[in-house]
């Protein structure tokens, strides 16, 4: 029997979103599940992480997190309302989990996940997690004693020995993955179907896919090899939308690397990620030995002739071509079938120049945080590839509730 362990922190929402839907994979799969609380602000102080993340992103990004929350808990089909309390400490909460019997574990999390993400409790105070203890006859007394307090510990610093930086983390023998958007890998591993998509909804006429990228994204990478699929597959009009990432995060306040800026453990994390996703779509990928990716010269390139755009992304994110070189951008084009000479005497076009500019502006206007960034019927925009299934029912006709 393969065995699963849960990671969590009842003050993280997209833990609490994948303890919906957990204990169903596996009792579909015939899997052992075990439910692993930790303290996810020692977790992140233990890898020299934050203790609060989110504190420091800029608007656009707080705003599409909060979206993300909403729309993925409308899609699992659970209730979810972020409490005036957020966020606050649940050192007590992970505590009380950690004292209860194993048996009683599962539905003690459900209760105080319900307790803070529905009915907006706060669970770390003291006389409301006794209130829940009582319901399930468990003195609140116990959060204090010192072999809890050391399982909690030993629990978090398991958490960081097994390489995980942030909850919900998903241990599967030797292989771990985050996020509940990654759900679709636990169960691909368990043997279990993949998650439902929302019923297709009639439309009144074909939607329109604007897809914003740049090529020095590995993620606006994998995103590119699906989007005429999708397209082709929805009947959507697909618009390329080429834009200075560069620029954008100078808009909106974002650090110009963000992947400098994680923890070594995220980092490590990111690179086995990006071989998950192109894995699971069947792609070949390599990340480029230059990197930063100069790509301004390529990006109008693309302007001028959308189609360039796949041959453009394989060449640096398979093929290893520093697209940020005119000679080697001029041989790339050639080699794919286009006039090389001409597309990159057009990148000195004013024309093409301001286009670019209008692009990157028309992002920082929409609110994109980051790319690859897809902008549905000029209403529902969801931020990176691993949310390719939200495009696609959105694409489908379905709109997230207040949208």
């Amino acid at each position: 029997m393969k065995t699963l362990q849960f990671f969590y922190d009842i003050a993280c929402p997209y833990a609490y979103l994948a303890s919906t839907q957990i204990e169903a994979i596996c009792r579909s799969t015939d899997t052992q599940l075990e439910w692993k609380p930790i303290l996810l602000g020692g977790l992140y102080r233990s890898i020299g992480g934050k203790d609060h993340p989110a504190a420091t992103w800029p608007a656009a990004k707080v705003l599409h997190n909060q979206r993300d929350m909403r729309r993925q808990a409308e899609l699992f089909g659970v209730e979810l309302a972020k409490p005036d309390s957020y966020p606050q400490r649940t050192v007590t909460t992970m505590r009380l989990l950690l004292a209860a019997p194993e048996a009683t574990r599962a539905a003690l999390t459900h209760r105080l996940y319900r307790a803070y993400w529905v009915e907006g409790q706060a669970v770390g105070e003291r006389t409301v997690l006794a209130k829940i203890a009582a319901e399930f006859d468990l003195d609140i007394a116990l959060i204090d004693g010192p072999e809890i307090k050391e399982a909690l510990f030993s629990a978090t610093a398991e958490s960081k020995d097994l390489g995980h930086f942030g909850v919900p983390s998903f241990q599967i023998a030797d292989r771990f993955y985050w996020g509940a958007d990654r759900l679709l890998f636990v169960a691909r591993d368990l043997g279990c179907e993949p998650l439902d998509s929302p019923a297709p909804a009639p439309q009144d006429k074909a939607p329109t896919l604007e897809f914003f990228h740049d090529f020095s994204s590995p993620f606006s990478f994998l995103a590119s090899t699906q989007m005429e699929r999708i397209a082709a597959e929805t009947g959507a009009e697909l618009i390329y939308r080429p834009i200075l990432l560069g620029a954008l995060f100078k808009a909106i306040g974002t650090p110009n690397i963000p992947l400098f800026e994680m923890t070594q453990a995220r980092q490590a994390y990111q690179l086995v990620d990006m071989k998950n996703w192109s894995e699971w779509w069947g792609e070949d990928f390599q990340f480029p030995s230059i990197f930063p990716l100069r790509t301004v010269a390529a990006l109008r390139v693309a302007l001028q002739a959308p189609k360039t755009t796949p041959a453009l992304y394989r060449a640096a994110w398979v093929d290893n071509q520093d697209l940020g070189n005119p000679e080697v951008l001029q041989s790339v084009l050639n080699a794919a079938g286009f006039d090389g000479e001409s597309l990159l005497a057009g990148t000195q076009d004013p024309a093409i120049k301001a286009q670019l500019f209008e692009n990157t502006q028309r992002a920082v206007e929409k609110e994109v945080c980051g790319v690859p960034s897809m902008l549905v019927n000029d209403q529902v925009l969801v931020w990176g590839q691993d949310r390719l299934g939200m495009v696609e029912a959105a694409l489908d006709g379905w709109v997230p509730a207040g949208e």
